[in-house]
């Protein structure tokens, strides 16, 4: 990583189709999807509006081919990766702009719709930690801060 800079995204929605999985010419396997976000916000006159937005997501190699097998329209996920920019020019000679993120962390938060026993996903469920029985702790009233 370069120093003094931050590259990071990390996001929380649900897919709007299932992954496209198809092959560099490397060999090595790309799977493209989108996810949204929505957030909640009062207008001006105090009505409660929602905002949804779509984030195109690239994965490569492995995450790839765990998106292929596993992933769902309509599952929520994590993604964490970074910002890409992207420029080319269309058929037409038209000069076009994307913005992706580079998946390099994807999880399950859910299984699709609400069928968990048909999926062969992965538990990744933390195991639960108990605090060690000679942990102290103190009142608020003694942090000096």
């Amino acid at each position: 990583m370069a120093r003094g800079t931050v590259n990071k995204v990390i996001l929380i929605g649900r897919l709007g189709q299932d992954p496209e999985v198809r092959y560099a010419p490397s060999g090595n396997p790309v799977a493209n999807f989108s996810i949204a976000t929505n957030r909640m916000y009062k207008d001006r006159d105090g009505n409660m509006q929602e905002e949804t937005e779509w984030h195109r997501i690239v994965a490569w190699m492995r995450l790839a081919e765990f998106a292929k097998e596993y992933l769902k329209k309509g599952m929520r996920v994590y993604v964490e990766g970074r910002l890409h920019y992207r420029e080319w020019q269309d058929q037409n000679g038209v000069k076009r702009n994307s913005i992706d993120i580079i998946a390099n962390d994807i999880q399950m938060l859910e299984s699709a719709g609400s069928r968990p026993a048909e999926t062969n996903a992965p538990d990744f469920t933390e195991p639960e930690v108990t605090p060690p029985e000679n942990l102290t702790t103190t009142d608020d009233e003694e942090v000096p801060f």
